[in-house]
């Protein structure tokens, strides 16, 4: 209790030791004590507590068995007239608090988070005698709570003197100090307690499962809690023998008992065992027929049947996937971090005064939770919702909060955020990235009107103040000017987002797919607390190769229903040089540039066809090409360098004809992902092992031309040559499987079969090794090269030198497709991705490569030539002798054939001629000819 005296208030009376404390304290505490101990039934004791400002306020604390506001109003009229006349007391200032010895009650006796609970306040009965209650106050942790959000403040029971507090979706930080004040005319019943708030069980299994219906078969159940909570699986009412595992998991073995198809459908459930009430039923399937989709994840299944797999553990929510064309796609994600669920709720009661304690709190736990966060888009997309809930409550933003908001956003657009966003955009019924971007552009507008930056790694934030004009080059990647306002002290305020490309879909007004286009600058975001319809933004292109189709665009947040998406209505591009973009503007939004992607769309089409007519030339090439190396294999292999020529054509071309076969298998986007992954990892190993084999062939003739002299064996060759050709590629493609395909990220999601670029650069494990066989031997064609020209300008001998040009063209035309060398015409469809004509060259020679090798490894080989011309003349030479003795026909026969085999061993003799100049060219053209 209290009440006020009519003076000023000094120093001293704070200090408890001072000589005015002591004195005021020896003076009114004995009255207190007479006062109440003859007027108050049931006293017990009283005490002089302290004095406060508001004139002087002197506190006192009074113990009673009870409390009658008749009797505390005749000791205080006795205090206020027993009190020395220099204390001079207000006689209407006291205030009666009744203190409760009992504590608040609550329900239900143990309270775990995400339930309701009840806390009951007011006087045990006969034991305060109140007037009517007039009102009420509840605090928790010292704040002011109302009827709003999770809260209920009950005050329909004032007539019994008492008032309930209802708190729904219970969350762990509800815990802590609860305070309850009844107030009536007469007295202030004051009542608190302390709460304690439990985990509530969290059960972990899966609430659907399709198993193949095979009787004597067994489906494992699995079913997990935290500890210290124990489980057991019940069907119906009986108990199951589960067997429990170090995890806190129970485990079950379902027996398959029949395959009736009225009783595919078998129901069982995990509950807890103390305390009560809290399970999950799990609805297991059994499904007859083959499996379709089967993974670790979501188990197995047929074509539209769907499964639920649970959150890992610390989530709450679920994930569903239905199986379609072979593989479990993910439909919904609903596993949100359980600590930032916790925040959505809390943040359902948030107030402006609380805004900075819980600012500072969520962004606490964004980084703290930052490597789980990032992969988990339901997650993302509430904490998205809860930075919406945050603008709507605030009306100002201060410099701290902007800048526990601006580490938030950080984490959320992160690059390890990518595909999160990737899969929230995907959604039409969400706009998750465009309430960022609204909820950002909100919390722009409500700062401080004062000059001041915040940077962080991904963000930079820029506040200024200027008078009619202004200028800023922002990290020297942006350029924003405005040339006239007729205003002065203007505030302007603009967000750099450095990757909120990986955030924001490419879609704009036009209705482009948003794989036709990418966002190729920075967004800038612009505020100006006045309006100006002339501004001009200057941005560095992010992929400096991209030149078609640039256009200036600002995020328009109604378009496609509100999804929101780019629009350049207002927006004009000035320039598009020198890696920069121009952009002039009539008003203030978010900023950026659309650009053209890789492969122009207009000659798709055209490559496919050239691609699928080219492979499908390149496998009959290669087929015909294996039959002549095995019509001709004996004639064509009587030297070493010659064996390991056709040891190389014929693994070329098995190692190509395979990878195409399994090209053309995984074209197809609906293959399932088992069958996906292992056509990946065939086409890798089989392209790396053509690239292999043509290191292979460019090392002998790198061999055969420079040590002319040096002498290798049969046996030493194949086994350098087998081991590099199949070794290496097995070794890399394993790998690379190893490595990626746990996290999945081994393989292109709902494309052609092939390696992954955007998740794991899985790819490189084929660029790299590819390309660098490519460098090796266009050097080792530039050596081969410069000795044959070297040896020929050197020897008087040499014949007509437009023949040793001829060779050397030669040469050129047979080694450049045989070593791979047209491969980096890759390179150039990379460094500009837009030249329609590398992507035709590029896909015309690569397509046709087995082509190649059966023209210029076989055809044009003299020696095969007349390999199979002696191969078909003694046929018929052997055919003739059967059928006739005379002259005739044999004889012309033969003749024919003679004929065709002089003209081509003088071609022949021809280029060996001009060949022989030397040892080295020799070997060299020896090499191309064996």
């Amino acid at each position: 209790m209290s009440f006020k005296m009519n003076e000023d208030f000094t120093n001293e009376l704070n200090d408890k030791n001072s000589v005015k404390y002591k004195k005021y304290k020896d003076d009114i505490e004995p009255v207190i004590q007479e006062q109440y101990r003859n007027n108050m039934p049931g006293f017990i004791s009283a005490a002089l507590t302290s004095f406060s400002r508001g004139s002087v306020i002197a506190n006192f604390d009074v113990r009673t068995t009870a409390a009658d506001p008749t009797a505390i109003n005749k000791a205080n009229a006795g205090l206020a007239t027993s009190l020395p006349a220099v204390y001079q007391v207000d006689t209407s200032s006291f205030n009666i608090i009744y203190n409760s010895s009992t504590v608040l009650s609550y329900k239900p006796t143990t309270i775990y988070t995400n339930g309701i609970m009840t806390l009951e306040c007011g006087p045990p009965p006969d034991t305060v005698k109140m007037g009517t209650v007039k009102s009420v106050e509840w605090k928790r942790k010292g704040r002011v709570l109302t009827s709003t959000g999770r809260f209920n403040i009950n005050t329909d029971d004032f007539a019994s003197k008492k008032t309930t507090l209802g708190i729904k979706n219970v969350i762990s930080d509800d815990k802590g100090e609860y305070e309850c004040t009844l107030k009536s005319d007469e007295i202030y019943f004051y009542q608190m307690g302390q709460i304690d708030i439990k985990d509530a069980p969290i059960i972990q299994t899966k609430t659907e499962i399709n198993t193949p219906c095979l009787v004597g078969n067994s489906q494992l159940l699995e079913c997990c809690v935290q500890a210290p909570y124990k489980l057991m699986w019940k069907e119906g009412d009986v108990e199951l023998l589960t067997n429990e595992t170090p995890d806190n998991c129970i485990k079950y073995n379902y027996q398959i008992q029949n395959c009736d198809v009225s009783s595919n459908v078998v129901t069982l459930t995990c509950q807890v065992k103390d305390p009560t009430g809290y399970e999950k039923t799990t609805k297991l399937t059994l499904f007859v027929g083959a499996i379709t989709c089967n993974d670790t994840e979501y188990g197995s299944g047929q074509e539209k049947d769907t499964s639920v797999a649970p959150c890992k553990k610390g989530e709450d929510g679920r994930k569903t996937a239905i199986c379609k064309s072979g593989r479990w796609t993910l439909q919904t994600d609903t596993c949100v971090l359980t600590a930032i669920n916790e925040l959505l709720t809390s943040s359902q009661d948030l107030k402006e005064a609380t805004v900075e304690e819980f600012l500072t709190k969520l962004n606490n736990t964004a980084v703290d939770l930052k490597e789980k966060i990032v992969s988990s888009s339901a997650t993302i997309s509430t904490i998205v919702d809860i930075l919406r809930i945050v603008a709507s409550v605030s009306k100002n933003i201060s410099q701290s909060e902007i800048k526990n908001i601006l580490e938030t956003v950080n984490v959320l657009v992160s690059e390890e955020a990518k595909e999160s966003w990737t899969f929230l955009n995907a959604d039409q019924n969400k706009n998750t990235s465009s309430s960022l971007l609204g909820s950002m552009e909100f919390f722009a507008g409500s700062l401080p009107t004062t000059a001041f930056n915040v940077t962080t790694k991904l963000i930079q934030l820029n506040q200024d103040t200027f008078d009619n004009s202004f200028s800023t080059n922002l990290n020297s990647s942006v350029l924003i000017e405005i040339p006239e306002t007729n205003s002065n002290h203007l505030t302007i305020t603009t967000l750099t987002f450095f990757s909120l490309r990986n955030v924001l879909p490419a879609r704009n007004g036009s209705n482009q797919s948003v794989n036709d286009n990418t966002i190729n600058g920075l967004v800038v975001m612009v505020k100006l607390n006045g309006t100006t319809k002339n501004v001009s933004l200057s941005f560095d292109k992010v992929n400096k190769s991209l030149t078609l189709n640039p256009q200036c665009v600002f995020w328009n947040f109604s378009l496609f229903n509100s999804l929101g998406g780019w629009d350049d209505t207002g927006c004009q591009m000035m320039s598009n040089e020198k890696g920069k973009v121009i952009c002039h503007c009539d008003h203030l939004t978010s900023f950026s540039i659309l650009m053209s992607t890789s492969i122009p769309k207009e000659i798709q089409d055209a490559l496919d066809i050239i691609t699928y007519v080219g492979v499908g030339i390149s496998m009959g090439s290669l087929v015909i090409c294996l039959i002549i190396e095995a019509c001709v294999w004996k004639a064509m292999t009587r030297n070493n360098t010659s064996y390991m020529r056709h040891v190389s054509i014929v693994n070329i071309a098995v190692s190509l004809l395979i990878a195409d076969i399994w090209f053309i298998i995984g074209e197809d986007t609906t293959t399932p992902i088992p069958a996906c992954t292992a056509a990946t990892f065939f086409i890798h190993f089989f392209y790396l092992a053509l690239f292999f084999w043509m290191l292979i062939s460019g090392l002998l003739l790198f061999y055969r031309t420079i040590l002319v002299f040096s002498h290798m064996s049969k046996s030493t060759m194949l086994a350098i040559g087998f081991s590099v050709g199949y070794g290496a590629p097995l070794i890399i493609a394993v790998v690379t499987v190893a490595a990626t395909a746990p996290s999945g990220g081994y393989i292109k999601k709902n494309q052609a079969c092939w390696l992954n670029w955007d998740q794991t650069n899985a790819l490189l494990a084929f660029v790299i090794p590819a390309l660098t066989i490519v460098v090796i031997n266009f050097l080792i064609l530039i050596v081969v090269l410069y000795k044959m020209l070297r040896r020929g300008v050197g020897d008087a001998t040499q014949p007509d030198e437009r023949n040793a040009v001829v060779v050397i063209a030669r040469c050129l035309a047979i080694l450049t497709p045989f070593f791979g060398l047209t491969w980096g015409l890759g390179v150039g469809t990379m460094v500009d991705p837009t030249n329609k004509g590398i992507h035709v060259v590029f896909a015309l020679f690569n397509s046709l490569q087995g082509f190649f090798v059966l023209v210029f490894g076989t055809l044009l080989d003299g020696k095969i030539r007349s390999a199979i011309v002696g191969t078909f003349s003694s046929i018929l030479s052997g055919s003739d002798r059967t059928r006739s003795t005379s002259g005739g026909a044999a004889t012309s026969s033969t003749s024919a054939l003679n004929f065709i085999r002089r003209r081509i061993r003088r071609n022949v003799y021809n280029v060996s001629e001009v060949a022989n100049s030397s040892n080295s060219t020799g070997a060299t053209e020896s090499f191309i000819n064996t």
